[in-house]
């Protein structure tokens, strides 16, 4: 099976760290794609994982995994890089959806990515909101 590059959400990207109802089928999903993935999508994971472990979700050992977990994809991810092209992308897309700040630079990033042109490019995402706003921008989105 070809390898399809796509746009993967900070959302999407957590399960494949961490033990959660999506993770097979987002480790599944990582199998035949290469991941894109925004410059602070790591600032955002490791967010997700310390917020687990607060929650008593996960445990030292669970988080220790994760964060191996993550440098491990780093070693194979492309990062798309902040820019002040990506921050007024972001500044527009806040004005055309209903997004939170993170994710309207999520989705810049994917935007730029794409050179613009989302038509047939794959976004992966759970975020349900971003999601939406992603399709609407043009992507073929995959909620996994």
């Amino acid at each position: 099976m070809k390898k399809i590059d796509a746009f993967w959400d900070a959302s999407a990207l957590v399960p494949l760290c961490v033990a959660e109802s999506t993770s097979s089928l987002v480790r599944t999903a990582s199998k035949f794609k290469s991941i894109v993935v925004w410059w602070n999508s790591p600032v955002e994971m490791t967010s997700a994982f310390a917020r687990l472990l607060r929650n008593q979700e996960i445990d030292q050992r669970d988080f220790r995994v994760a964060m191996a977990r993550l440098t491990e994809l780093r070693r194979r991810w492309i990062e798309v890089q902040p820019t002040e092209v990506l921050r007024d992308l972001a500044e527009m897309l806040l004005q055309r959806h209903p997004l939170r700040a993170a994710d309207a630079m999520q989705l810049s990033a994917a935007l730029i990515w794409s050179k613009q042109l989302p038509r047939k490019r794959l976004f992966v995402c759970l975020d349900s909101r971003l999601a939406e706003a992603a399709n609407k921008e043009g992507f073929s989105v995959q909620t996994v």
